[in-house]
């Protein structure tokens, strides 16, 4: 990946990142598809050292802030899990064709004001793009701080 040459991972950092679908097709539009896609992203041993503070599927994209686990590699972890719900997503919905797009956009978080407008942002993504009224009418999002597994 070009667009990674010259970065850093930095274990502990919080990452806000955003990877879209494959030609920007609204995959994740039909309920059983955004559900298993959105399990899927969730899980907790696809991230292993790297934690998901919180995250949202949209129907043409995901974003997921993330805080890097020790020993870990952002383009390696967000590659494993792109690949690892593109292959599953593949299997039970081959009508999908490519799921992903090529590569991620990132972005290091530095404080605490920023993480919380950032866990903002990704709460609010459904209500601004339309799809629903308020946060909690959109079924594909969860977060650390909400009581209660959402996802």
């Amino acid at each position: 990946m070009a667009l990674r040459i010259g970065r850093w991972s930095i274990p502990g950092q919080v990452y806000l990142v955003t990877f879209t679908t494959a030609f920007r097709k609204p995959h994740f539009r039909p309920a059983a598809v955004a559900s298993d896609a959105a399990r899927m992203l969730a899980a907790a041993d696809g991230w292993q050292a790297t934690q998901l503070l919180a995250w949202v599927l949209m129907p043409d994209h995901w974003h997921g802030l993330v805080e890097l686990g020790e020993g870990d590699d952002l383009s390696h972890r967000i590659g494993a899990i792109k690949g690892a719900t593109a292959r599953r997503l593949g299997q039970l919905y081959p009508q999908l064709g490519p799921v992903w797009a090529n590569g991620f956009h990132d972005r290091g978080l530095r404080h605490d004001n920023e993480i919380r407008a950032a866990a903002r942002y990704l709460v609010l993504n459904p209500v601004r793009s339309g799809l629903v009224r308020s946060a909690g009418q959109y079924p594909y999002w969860d977060a650390v701080w909400v009581g209660g597994a959402r996802g």
